[in-house]
């Protein structure tokens, strides 16, 4: 069950993984594979650190999503349909941050006492 707990975080990072890879970005796509690895460490940083790791990736998703809208725009080209899927995305990666909260992840990650 924990596993299921934790699979919208498992795949937020795995979609930043593919923005990356799609941008050429090797680096980034290194650490958006590594960060899911830390799920493993059962620490309160470690929460904090993935929580922020996520609200930074939302933030990605919506300095791309204002690109693609300008450059769309400029060429007169629709651009709801894109505002749309990466509000979506963006939002689904900052409800990700939230599953930390859940009491079975913060017995997990000792963050009841916090």
């Amino acid at each position: 069950m924990v596993f299921a707990n934790l699979l919208p975080v498992i795949l937020s990072f795995g979609l930043l993984a593919a923005h990356y890879l799609r941008d050429g970005n090797v680096n980034m796509v290194a650490v958006a594979l590594f960060l899911p690895v830390l799920l493993f460490v059962q620490l309160p940083w470690v929460a904090r650190l993935l929580q922020l790791a996520l609200f930074i990736g939302a933030l990605e998703w919506l300095r791309t999503m204002t690109g693609i809208v300008e450059a769309r725009q400029a060429f007169g080209q629709p651009y709801v349909r894109t505002v749309i899927i990466l509000s979506a995305v963006a939002l689904f990666t900052v409800a990700s941050a939230f599953v930390f909260h859940l009491p079975r992840l913060r017995r997990r990650y000792g963050l009841e006492k916090q």
